[in-house]
């Protein structure tokens, strides 16, 4: 049988690998982002403080154990409004002093693999670190199957048809951009949920997309939650969550 790391390829002495986890469930890794995951010198993760960090659970059956990892807890997530100046400055001390411990790591000649959930060039902190050091040392991202993906496979629900437009909005957007963005869209994705949950219920129904929306919690995850959004009178919502809201387009 052919080995892993025959396929996967072995990580290579002072590279940086942005290695996407996938939505959630290990087995939807990619080989090769399996094969770095056991061949990386070290394994570097994204956490808040007094949390694992989810793209290091994900992948916590290929960690064995005494690997050298390099953990990157953020000073701030959610207590303060991403609009703040002080979210901006403290986010953005953070990430410049993440990237210097990279680098070191790098430049002391050991391989790192900085693991992001879903894929790496998707709405995650590994562009932040990608953004610094890309020009500096050598770089390689390892695509992964992205949260949307999983969730919409896991809720059964076929997100485009035919011509159908996809968008993929961040919860984020004040409640009349939200509104004004999924009324014009054949097919979406809300994600960002958190503390944005009822302002999104707002815009849905104000969109006219109720009946088709459904609210995904940690899908493809071991505690995974999914029903119609219109079903959730005690949802309050969470970052490992999402609406989608599956288009209406041409079927054959």
């Amino acid at each position: 049988m052919t080995d892993l790391e025959d396929i996967a390829g072995a990580a290579k002495a002072g590279v940086l690998y942005g290695i996407g986890c996938g939505p959630g469930d290990v087995r939807y890794l990619t080989l090769r982002a399996a094969g770095l995951i056991r061949s990386v010198d070290v394994i570097a993760f994204f956490a808040k403080k007094d949390r694992e960090g989810n793209a290091r659970k994900i992948v916590s059956a290929l960690v064995a154990p005494g690997r050298r990892e390099l953990r990157l807890v953020y000073p701030v997530t959610d207590e303060i409004p991403s609009s703040d100046p002080r979210y901006r400055d403290q986010i953005s001390g953070f990430y410049r002093d993440a990237a210097s411990a990279i680098e070191a790591e790098l430049k002391d000649g050991r391989s790192v693999g900085l693991l992001a959930e879903g894929d790496p060039f998707f709405y995650g902190s590994f562009m932040h670190m990608w953004r610094r050091l890309d020009a500096i040392v050598p770089v390689e991202v390892v695509p992964g199957v992205t949260g949307m993906s999983g969730c919409w496979t896991r809720a059964n629900a076929p997100i485009t048809w035919g011509d159908d437009v996809l968008s993929v909005v961040p919860g984020t957007l004040d409640e009349e951009s939200l509104t004004r963005r999924l009324a014009s869209s054949d097919a979406a994705v809300i994600m960002k949920i958190g503390r944005n949950f009822e302002k999104i219920r707002r815009a849905v129904t104000a969109a006219g997309l109720m009946e088709r929306a459904i609210y995904v919690e940690r899908g493809t995850m071991a505690d995974e939650r999914i029903l119609p959004l219109k079903d959730c009178a005690d949802v309050r919502g969470t970052y490992f969550a999402m609406v989608i809201i599956p288009g209406q387009g041409r079927r054959l």
